[in-house]
């Protein structure tokens, strides 16, 4: 496991370390760690005080490679109250993945806040690493601490529940940021609450979209998963996002489900 998901070569250049393997191929990344390098951009580009990056949705264009990234960040819609910003991550050339974010005004007063039922389960002990049928068995599976509360693992189909957190930073020098680490974590729903056997079935998301109503706090995340799957091979994954003290917001995944060639 290498010590960071990136090392940044220059201004709007960075270089993928092994740890973002993800599980389908050894020469693409796992979707977490560049949509959460792009939130990363999002939050840092021409910051206005008072605001917080709320939502993002990633559009995944193709598999995003191991090796050296390109960034451009731009805004598309700026505003005191609420903004809309873009990233884009090229390689070799070409997109391929779109990040949009809306940054929202943070109240000047408290708003009332809408109470949930019940409390998280509590963090379980340490746990075997993960297993990951057909799966690549470094990178971001790795990279990432996973503690079940609900289903059995990757191996064992349905809904589940994990506590997650990674164990190495996103970029040298620099802390995650709840929205972050929030995609680094979400982008697993559609594996963590898997149908099918993932060595004879992929199941690739081609987005992600995740809401926070509210940042989260402390280095675990709770991520309450479950997938839909349709005759025509189209998938949804849902996911509900907690940190220790209850909900602060939701993940979204659409899938395409086929054969493994």
């Amino acid at each position: 496991m290498h010590s960071v998901f990136y090392e940044q070569a220059c201004p709007g250049v960075f270089v993928s370390t092994p740890s973002t393997i993800g599980p389908w191929s050894g020469d693409a990344q796992h979707g977490g760690p560049p949509s959460a390098l792009a939130a990363h951009l999002l939050e840092a580009h021409q910051r206005v005080p008072g605001q917080r990056l709320a939502s993002v949705t990633v559009d995944i264009l193709r598999p995003v490679p191991i090796g050296k990234l390109t960034a451009r960040t731009q805004v598309v819609r700026p505003g005191r109250r609420v903004a809309l910003l873009e990233t884009v991550l090229e390689a070799g050339g070409q997109e391929v993945l779109r990040a949009r974010g809306w940054r929202i005004e943070v109240a000047a007063d408290p708003v009332p806040e809408t109470a949930h039922d019940g409390e998280p389960p509590a963090l379980p002990p340490r746990q075997p690493p993960v297993s990951f049928p057909g799966a690549q068995a470094e990178g971001y599976l790795t990279a990432m601490e996973w503690r079940y509360v609900a289903g059995g693992g990757f191996d064992q189909p349905g809904p589940a529940a994990a506590w997650i957190r990674p164990m190495i930073p996103l970029l040298p020098e620099h802390e995650l940021s709840p929205m972050s680490r929030a995609l680094l974590v979400a982008d697993s729903g559609n594996g963590l609450s898997s149908m099918l056997d993932p060595a004879r079935y992929l199941f690739l998301n081609v987005d992600l979209t995740v809401g926070l109503h509210r940042d989260p706090a402390g280095e675990w995340l709770l991520l309450d998963a479950s997938t839909a799957i349709g005759v025509a091979g189209t998938g949804l994954a849902t996911s509900t996002l907690s940190d220790t003290t209850g909900p602060c917001g939701q993940g979204m995944q659409t899938l395409l489900v086929a054969p493994r060639g």
